[in-house]
Protein backbone atom coordinates (compact mmCIF):
# COMPACT_ATOMS: atom_id res chain seq x y z
CA UNK A 1 0.00 0.00 0.00
CA UNK A 2 2.93 2.38 1.16
CA UNK A 3 4.65 1.67 -2.26
CA UNK A 4 1.28 2.22 -4.31
CA UNK A 5 0.89 5.33 -2.65
CA UNK A 6 4.67 6.51 -3.52
CA UNK A 7 4.11 5.78 -6.45
CA UNK A 8 1.01 7.84 -7.06
CA UNK A 9 2.27 10.92 -5.77
CA UNK A 10 5.72 10.49 -7.89
CA UNK A 11 3.26 10.58 -10.88
CA UNK A 12 2.10 13.97 -9.41
CA UNK A 13 5.03 15.37 -9.13
CA UNK A 14 5.87 14.72 -12.28
CA UNK A 15 2.91 15.34 -14.08
CA UNK A 16 3.48 19.07 -11.88
CA UNK A 17 6.99 19.41 -13.50
CA UNK A 18 5.94 18.73 -17.28
CA UNK A 19 3.16 21.22 -16.76
CA UNK A 20 5.48 23.89 -15.69
CA UNK A 21 7.71 23.67 -19.16
CA UNK A 22 7.02 26.06 -21.47
CA UNK A 23 6.33 24.59 -24.95
CA UNK A 24 9.15 24.64 -27.25
CA UNK A 25 8.64 27.55 -29.90
CA UNK A 26 7.85 26.97 -33.98
CA UNK A 27 11.31 27.77 -35.62
CA UNK A 28 10.15 29.68 -38.55
CA UNK A 29 13.14 30.43 -40.88
CA UNK A 30 12.24 32.25 -43.97
CA UNK A 31 12.49 30.62 -47.50
CA UNK A 32 15.21 31.82 -49.51
CA UNK A 33 13.04 31.13 -52.19
CA UNK A 34 10.65 33.36 -51.61
CA UNK A 35 10.75 36.76 -52.79
CA UNK A 36 10.42 39.34 -50.27
CA UNK A 37 8.01 41.04 -51.44
CA UNK A 38 5.59 38.39 -51.31
CA UNK A 39 6.91 37.52 -47.84
CA UNK A 40 5.79 41.12 -46.71
CA UNK A 41 2.44 40.63 -48.84
CA UNK A 42 1.77 37.71 -46.76
CA UNK A 43 2.55 38.94 -43.73
CA UNK A 44 0.16 42.12 -44.29
CA UNK A 45 -2.32 39.87 -45.20
CA UNK A 46 -2.28 37.54 -41.66
CA UNK A 47 -2.63 41.12 -40.08
CA UNK A 48 -5.62 41.76 -41.62
CA UNK A 49 -7.06 38.70 -40.75
CA UNK A 50 -6.06 38.92 -37.45
CA UNK A 51 -7.49 42.38 -37.26
CA UNK A 52 -11.28 41.58 -39.08
CA UNK A 53 -11.20 38.63 -36.26
CA UNK A 54 -10.89 40.79 -33.26
CA UNK A 55 -13.49 43.24 -34.85
CA UNK A 56 -16.02 40.26 -35.45
CA UNK A 57 -15.19 39.58 -32.04
CA UNK A 58 -16.08 43.38 -30.74
CA UNK A 59 -18.88 43.33 -32.82
CA UNK A 60 -20.20 39.70 -31.09
CA UNK A 61 -19.54 41.23 -27.37
CA UNK A 62 -21.16 44.84 -28.58
CA UNK A 63 -24.31 42.90 -29.56
CA UNK A 64 -24.74 40.70 -26.81
CA UNK A 65 -24.30 43.41 -24.39
CA UNK A 66 -27.21 45.46 -26.42
CA UNK A 67 -29.04 42.29 -26.09
CA UNK A 68 -28.94 42.58 -22.30
CA UNK A 69 -29.72 45.69 -21.89
CA UNK A 70 -32.81 45.32 -24.80
CA UNK A 71 -34.06 42.35 -22.12
CA UNK A 72 -33.38 44.60 -18.81
CA UNK A 73 -35.38 47.18 -20.17
CA UNK A 74 -38.53 44.57 -21.12
CA UNK A 75 -38.26 42.89 -17.83
CA UNK A 76 -38.62 46.53 -16.07
CA UNK A 77 -41.60 47.35 -18.33
CA UNK A 78 -42.99 43.98 -17.83
CA UNK A 79 -42.37 44.42 -13.49
CA UNK A 80 -44.06 47.79 -14.21
CA UNK A 81 -47.24 47.00 -15.94
CA UNK A 82 -47.66 44.44 -13.20
CA UNK A 83 -47.64 46.94 -10.73
CA UNK A 84 -50.24 48.93 -12.18
CA UNK A 85 -52.58 46.72 -13.13
CA UNK A 86 -55.29 46.14 -10.67
CA UNK A 87 -55.81 42.96 -8.90
CA UNK A 88 -58.50 40.87 -10.49
CA UNK A 89 -58.74 38.24 -7.74
CA UNK A 90 -60.26 40.49 -5.56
Amino acid sequence: MKRTVATLIAGLFATAAFAQTPAPAPTTTPDSATPPAVAQAAAAHDKQDAKADTKHVKKAKHQKKAEAKADAKDAQKDAAADTTAPAAGK
